[in-house]
């Protein structure tokens, strides 16, 4: 099964992928413009990596659980993805992605950071497949 995890954000979507369930990398994240062209761009990737599935991080359990999942569903029904879409917990995982970034140029706000995100949050989704 080939998955894309989307870190969903107000500037920037990180992406990342995986074929195999010990493999995933961070893609090229998408700069957001507007929902119409980041739709457009994020449904370009899914394509292009003939995803069956799509992982989103929204953050479970908290007050803005809801709404997060009302966005996410609104920005799914714009790409007009047909495969399985999952949610995954993505607390912390931009600060673990930031982490992982220390001793690199910090703080440039190119989407490192964010596709860095997304492949936790697949990574996370991935381990509970393996429990």
């Amino acid at each position: 099964m080939k998955y894309i995890a989307i870190d969903l954000g107000l500037k920037r979507i990180g992406l990342a992928y995986s074929a195999h369930k010990d493999i995933v990398s961070p893609l090229a994240a998408v700069e957001r413009k507007n929902r119409n062209q980041a739709s457009s761009d994020v449904k370009k990737v899914i394509e292009e990596w003939e995803a069956d599935a799509v992982v989103v991080g929204i953050p479970l359990g908290g007050s803005s659980e809801d709404e997060m999942r009302r966005r996410v569903a609104h920005f799914m029904n714009l790409i007009d993805f047909k495969g399985e879409v999952f949610y995954q917990d993505e607390s912390r995982s931009s600060l673990e992605a930031e982490n992982m970034m220390k001793g690199e140029i910090k703080y440039i706000r190119d989407g490192r950071v964010d596709s860095l995100s997304a492949m936790i949050i697949l990574q996370r989704y991935l381990k509970t497949l393996k429990s």
